[in-house]
């Protein structure tokens, strides 16, 4: 029994308060291990209010006791005691301060909880009665504490959470400090475990600055390393915390180390690793940064930090500015969030661009290691000069598949009046190398960046211009602004330019290859961009490149082909043959033959070729004829 020096006094909560414990303890059942993170925050709260209260010099009661949470279990009993040598509460403070739901148990709030209760736990703290979340897992509980003042009483508050509480003055305990026991419900007994309360402080509570003992074993035993200033960090330091949080075996490739005090005011490490951490694609949504407010944990992987783009970096941040325990709901819309993580950011653009002017060929790793995620960027408008300056690709004047440049390398090597920058997606270098399309701009040595990427497509078109100069994919440009640039190479002179009268009959070719085509080809018209190759399929003007069109096909799960134009190139072989042919027999089944492969070897280069079979038929049948011939003049 407890030892009173007064009567019980009684008090009962009101009309809408019972509401809200009835809510609390029939209603709420997800995440229910929050109401340990509440009662360490508050604890952590009261020691330091102590501290503060010691710095000013005020007379401390109890002065030689060790700042720190300590939590007990009876696992037989079912019961759970957190207790702290804090400020403690007078009989005033315990009505006003526990009291609080009485004065927070508002209409806005209940109407907040009913309607939104898959997130109650983080909307009760919000409305500042975080300590009622111990109904959750309590069918009663005992508060003891004792003020810091000088002769201050000891208090005891006690409830059931069904609408009455009671206070009365007792003899323990004897020094400062705040003891709560809570008594476990049936079905959350299993509660009352060292392994699960270890865990849920090492989730929730790990970098509270006091010690936090269980059965006197010290959990929270990772420093917060951001409160540290940079210089007193070591690398190893950094390295353990990053492995601590990231659970890779690796060191992280970059650390960023920031405490920033104006406008607002928050500290964080970031990581960058070494290596994609989700290589496979299957864990995507395993990304964000974890939010502390005053060291309390209040999201793991808060994804509004950071956006999707930069969503390989591994980090914490930690406010002095947000509310304790602010809702998910309402940290979206929070001014001073928003302002941290656009400050976040741009700590972590800025220290990529330092990377990349200092240290080329560490940067080039990064780019490596994530190039896929960053491109997701190419929608941030607000940083897009940033991140433009960041992307790294592949071209046509690279040694090898495995180089990378800028855009500002790209510019730099611009010709005279070069207004447009080039490129061409592909699946590979080689596959790029060998697109028809790609031949003038060989020719005329112009550089074509090499995009291996269907993101890389979005990049492009969405941002449009680099500086003053267009984004053009190769099947885009307009070849008469190509005019003012001269061939380096010498055009193949092995066949002569045709005669008047051969035009006439090319002219009349085309026709006949349009009738053969119809309505899968727009138009058939010679080509003005082709060296090497027999022919190749443009895209219309459409506004798009004949990639991005296909990606939007696919995405529209549209399979028809696209009516494009066949350009033909008058001075290849084959073409002169088929001419040749045409001239002595316009209807020969030749010349329907050639044309319906060229255009299905062309639909094939473009990606577009369905069923190869066809294709395959006509080229082993060619194949047969031409082994005959070829056997027949060798027996001659």
């Amino acid at each position: 029994m407890t030892d009173t020096t007064n009567e019980t006094s009684k008090f009962e909560f009101k009309a809408e308060t019972k509401q809200l414990l009835d809510i609390l303890v029939h209603s709420l059942y997800t995440n229910r291990e929050i109401f340990l993170r509440e009662l360490i925050s508050n604890a952590s709260d009261a020691l330091d209010k102590l501290r503060f209260q010691s710095n000013k010099g005020t007379e401390i009661a109890d002065s030689d006791l060790d700042l720190e949470i300590k939590i007990d279990f009876d696992s037989e009993k079912n019961t759970i005691t957190v207790q702290d040598t804090g400020i403690g509460m007078t009989r005033d403070e315990i009505i006003a301060n526990i009291g609080t739901i009485a004065k927070s148990g508002s209409a806005d709030f209940l109407q907040q909880l009913q309607e939104n209760k898959e997130d109650a736990n983080n909307i009760i703290g919000k409305f500042g009665v975080g300590f009622y979340s111990v109904f959750m897992v309590a069918d009663k509980v005992t508060i003891k504490t004792k003020s810091f003042q000088q002769e201050a009483k000891a208090i005891q508050w006690e409830s059931d959470g069904l609408g009455t509480y009671e206070i009365i003055e007792i003899e323990e305990p004897k020094k400062r400090g705040t003891e709560i026991i809570i008594h476990l419900k049936e079905d959350t007994k299993d509660y009352a475990e060292k392994y699960r309360l270890e865990t849920i402080i090492k989730k929730h509570s790990n970098f509270i600055s006091f010690p936090i003992k269980v059965k006197e074993d010290q959990i929270n035993t990772v420093s917060a390393l951001w409160r540290e200033p940079k210089s007193n960090v070591k690398k190893e330091q950094y390295d353990e915390f990053y492995k601590f949080l990231s659970y890779d075996t690796d060191e992280p490739f970059e650390t960023i180390h920031v405490s920033v005090d104006a406008p607002i005011q928050f500290s964080c490490i970031l990581f960058i690793p070494k290596k994609d951490m989700d290589l496979f694609g299957f864990n995507r949504d395993n990304y964000g940064l974890d939010l502390y407010v005053r060291r309390v944990l209040i999201q793991h992987q808060n994804k509004d930090l950071l956006p999707e783009y930069l969503s390989f970096v591994k980090g914490v941040v930690d406010s002095e500015d947000l509310p304790l325990n602010i809702s998910r709901e309402t940290l979206q819309e929070n001014a001073i969030f928003s302002k941290i993580a656009t400050s976040v950011t741009n700590q972590v653009l800025s220290h990529l661009a330092k990377l990349a002017e200092k240290d080329n060929d560490k940067y080039n790793q990064f780019w490596k290691a994530h190039n896929k995620v960053f491109k997701l960027g190419y929608s941030d408008f607000t940083n897009k000069e940033k991140y433009e300056k960041l992307l790294r690709f592949n071209s046509s004047k690279c040694e090898g598949k495995d180089d990378i440049i800028s855009f500002e390398d790209y510019v730099a090597r611009m010709k005279e009046d070069q207004k447009e920058i080039y490129y061409k997606t592909g699946a590979s270098r080689e596959s790029i190398n060998q697109d028809p399309h790609l031949e003038i701009f060989k020719g005329k040595d112009l550089e074509v960046l090499y995009l291996y990427d269907p993101i890389d497509e979005f990049a492009m078109s969405s941002l449009n211009k680099y500086k003053d100069f267009e984004l053009k994919s190769v099947d885009q440009v307009d070849l008469s602004s190509l005019d003012k640039f001269e061939f380096t190479e010498e055009k193949d002179k092995k066949v002569e330019d045709l005669s008047q009268d051969d035009s006439k009959h090319f002219d009349s070719l085309l026709a006949k290859i349009k009738s053969y085509l119809g309505d899968k080809v727009k138009e058939v018209q010679e080509s003005k961009r082709l060296k090497d190759s027999p022919a190749c399929l443009v895209n219309p003007e459409t506004g798009m490149s004949a990639t991005m069109q296909k990606i939007m096909q696919q995405m529209n799960k549209d399979t028809s082909v696209p009516q494009f134009i066949l350009e033909i190139n008058k001075d290849h072989i084959l073409i002169r043959n088929m001419l040749e042919v045409f001239k002595k027999d316009s209807n020969d089944d030749y010349i329907k033959n050639a044309s319906e492969q060229i255009y299905e070897s062309s639909l094939l280069l473009e990606g577009y070729l369905v069923d190869p079979h066809n294709l395959v038929s006509k080229i082993n049948k060619m194949l047969e004829d031409s082994s005959n011939w070829y056997v027949a003049s060798k027996d001659k």
